[in-house]
């Protein structure tokens, strides 16, 4: 089903607890209502304007912002190439469809390869189940998924916000927010950490992350690399807790090194921010050096810690990245997500701070293949 959903014609997938709708251009995914018992809910961004409220000659990207979307390569390019790549900001062309699947697709002249989006629901599950082909590309390039919730109706601090562990946290090493921009940042640039909890800021002292809304007026970028799979534990996973549901991620951390959180919360003022752009949480799985473009990831300026910031592609080869994004109900309780382990095929235990766990249908073993 095609409608126009936020001002972009937009194509439309369900399954009765899930309806989707993907974006002809740029191929952003949102809104996503899921329906958990009597409510639905809805954690997915769409930006406080519209494309024909802001300037025309901006990206596409910022007249399509909402929810995720997929970037190859990765971040503000240097070379004239639309931030987050053409996946982020061109048209998508119809491959296949049915009710609940869509599959599009797209020429890239930039890495002058072909890449596919696939986006599925599945009875009985509140989960969205995306896998991104790559093919005909060579060379080494950044990429990742580039989810935006909306946490701006939850009081300061409501929502809680997790990540699975990590063996190394580093905010932006440098100005993510650029004052001379009219961009202001609250955390402490090249500042470390392993604790989301003691996160350094610029003023001293230090931030807890994992409470959300919070530092209005600032925007701010951090990136967690993850702790590689184990038999007991073969994905990794970032959360957030909403008021009385939880929104999560998971990803195979070979395929994404690191999680990056873009805490957007008032502190771009130029257009077509405006200062408007409040209680945004980017919950980022890519492969990268941070936000900053292919040129840069290509340096390999964390080499030394063991951290990838591209991957190499052969043009005979198709490479699947894939990622299930989901919601599940919590009580009122449950506090930040402790942990999210499978549950046998098909399912996933997730285990709050108060030692709660509720149990989900999530056939984890997606991320895997």
């Amino acid at each position: 089903m095609n409608e126009a959903v936020h001002g972009e014609p937009s194509w439309c997938l369900s399954n009765g607890l899930v309806k989707v709708w993907v974006t002809h251009r740029a191929g952003h995914l949102a809104p996503v209502e899921f329906r958990l018992g009597s409510r639905k809910v809805s954690p997915y961004a769409l930006a406080p304007w519209q494309r024909h409220e802001i300037e025309p000659a901006l990206p596409e990207l910022l007249q399509v912002l909402r929810g995720d979307f997929f970037c190859f390569p990765f971040g503000g390019q240097a070379d004239g190439a639309p931030p987050h790549g053409v996946s982020a900001n061109d048209d998508w062309k119809i491959v296949a469809g049915s009710e609940d699947m869509l599959h599009i697709g797209m020429d890239d002249p930039d890495a002058g390869g072909w890449i596919e989006k696939l986006v599925s629901v599945r009875e009985g599950e509140t989960a969205v189940y995306q896998e991104h082909r790559i093919s005909g590309v060579e060379g080494r390039y950044s990429y990742g998924n580039h989810p935006i919730l909306d946490l701006s109706n939850l009081r300061d601090g409501m929502g809680r916000v997790t990540v699975s562990p990590f063996r190394k946290g580093m905010v932006y090493p440098g100005f993510f927010s650029n004052p001379e921009a009219r961009e202001y940042g609250a955390l402490k640039p090249h500042g470390t950490f392993s604790d989301l909890r003691e996160v350094p800021l610029a003023t001293g002292g230090s931030a807890d992350l994992t409470h959300y809304p919070a530092r209005l007026g600032f925007d701010d970028l951090v990136m967690m690399v993850n702790e590689p799979a184990t038999e007991e534990q073969p994905f990794a996973w970032s959360a957030v807790v909403f008021d009385g549901y939880v929104w999560y991620a998971l990803k195979d951390p070979t395929d994404f090194p690191a999680t990056m959180f873009w805490m957007s919360n008032g502190g771009r003022h130029a257009e077509p921010w405006g200062g408007r752009h409040l209680g945004r949480l980017g919950v980022e799985e890519v492969c990268s050096h941070f936000s900053d473009g292919v040129d840069v990831s290509r340096e390999d300026r964390l080499k030394d810690d063991g951290v990838p910031t591209t991957r190499t592609f052969r043009p005979d080869e198709t490479v699947s990245l894939r990622t299930i994004q989901a919601v599940a109900l919590v009580p009122d309780d449950f506090g930040a997500v402790k942990s999210i382990q499978p549950a046998g095929p098909g399912q996933v235990v997730i285990t709050g701070e108060s030692g709660a766990q509720v149990t989900a249908a999530t056939d984890w073993s997606f991320v895997l293949c």
